[in-house]
């Protein structure tokens, strides 16, 4: 991971070891400033040790602090181009304004997106994709908002001629994950990735030969250990929006780059099924008048 940092540092600070966490605060606290700062000075402000700096550095992905700088400096500058400063991080009051929540939630959703995109590695959708257009059976597990995201991208692989098929039920989830075989994908969707429901269905498919592949915002969670590939979401709890709501345009995003690189690679099949689709239900739209 290059990028996308600030969100996964956001995401995943509750759950580091109190020294890391330290370091995260200060990050978080003022990014701008621990881009520009040295190693010693961030361990000094983080009441830490360089050693400690480098093993956070490390435990995101980054080869030390050096490569974290960069990365934070590419994103406080794309930050400050995009005017995201106002609103992110501004809490909804019940008095607001609804242009105010509106400029707030507009701000947030866009910083969102942009931090999932940021993370996302390339080389794993790609294989997701892959896997998929060579699969006879897709499986896609969620609960709660995440099953609402999994039965839409159901949807769109149905669409395009893939055999999709979601699951929020624990025991229907099992009971396809049970049928699954070698060549097989089943792609779990969690926020925090650590829904027993999704873990068990997913964990029961890859027994059978499946590839598994994790939708998550923490990288380090039970779903994604257990998991052949993980798919990193980024998520900003804002009012009125905690936990899974907040990850669900980012999981939306990411599984649509997954269906964007599937469709890519089923061109002429993926044109021909919109082509039939559109033209069968083409009786059942109103005329303009």
């Amino acid at each position: 991971m290059t990028s996308g940092a600030l969100g996964r540092v956001e995401t995943e600070l509750p759950g580091l070891p109190e020294a890391l966490r330290r370091v995260g605060e200060v990050i978080l606290g003022d990014p701008a400033e621990a881009a520009r700062s040295t190693i010693i000075a961030l361990a000094e402000r983080a009441g830490s040790s360089p050693a400690t700096v480098t093993r956070f550095c490390r435990a995101f992905g980054f080869s030390g602090y050096a490569e974290l700088r960069v990365a934070l400096a590419t994103e406080t500058g794309r930050a400050a181009q995009a005017g995201w400063g106002a609103g992110v991080g501004h809490e909804i009051g019940p008095d607001d304004p609804l242009d105010t929540a509106i400029e707030v939630m507009a701000a947030a959703d866009t910083r969102l997106i942009q931090d999932t995109a940021a993370q996302l590695d390339l080389d794993v959708v790609a294989r997701v994709a892959d896997a998929i257009v060579a699969a006879p059976r897709v499986l896609l597990v969620g609960v709660s908002t995440s099953g609402d995201v999994a039965t839409m991208l159901e949807g769109r692989l149905r669409r395009i001629g893939i055999p999709g098929w979601s699951a929020g039920d624990a025991h229907v989830a099992l009971s396809e994950a049970a049928l699954m075989k070698e060549g097989d994908v089943a792609i779990g969707i969690s926020h925090r990735g650590r829904t027993r429901e999704v873990m068990e269905a997913l964990a029961e498919a890859g027994s059978h030969g499946a590839l598994t592949v994790a939708v998550t915002s923490f990288a380090r969670s039970p779903l994604a250990e257990l998991a052949d590939l993980v798919l990193t979401t980024a998520s900003r709890e804002t009012t009125f929006r905690l936990g899974g709501l907040a990850a669900v345009h980012s999981q939306l995003f990411v599984l649509d780059a997954v269906y964007v690189a599937v469709a890519q690679r089923t061109y002429e099949r993926t044109n021909e099924a919109f082509e039939r689709t559109i033209s069968a239900v083409e009786g059942h739209r109103v005329e303009r008048g």
